[in-house]
């Protein structure tokens, strides 16, 4: 795979993934109180901690988007 995200997108990745599972899971906020809720965020968490760890987004491979130098 073609590396295609940059070191601020990575840490915003990163950063916001962590932040979304840890919120769905331990948070105690009403908003998660639903199982698509807390599902969704823990989903939507694990894909950017994913693709920040990998440094690939398939999603930006298809719009042709790379936010890396190289």
């Amino acid at each position: 795979m073609i590396t295609n995200v940059g070191t601020v997108d990575r840490g915003v990745r990163l950063v916001l993934g962590v932040a979304l599972i840890a919120a769905a899971l331990f948070s105690g906020l009403t908003i998660f109180d639903g199982a698509v809720m807390k599902y969704g965020a823990i989903l939507v968490g694990v894909v950017l901690t994913v693709t920040g760890l990998m440094r690939t987004c398939p999603a930006y491979s298809i719009l042709g988007i790379r936010t890396c130098k190289v």
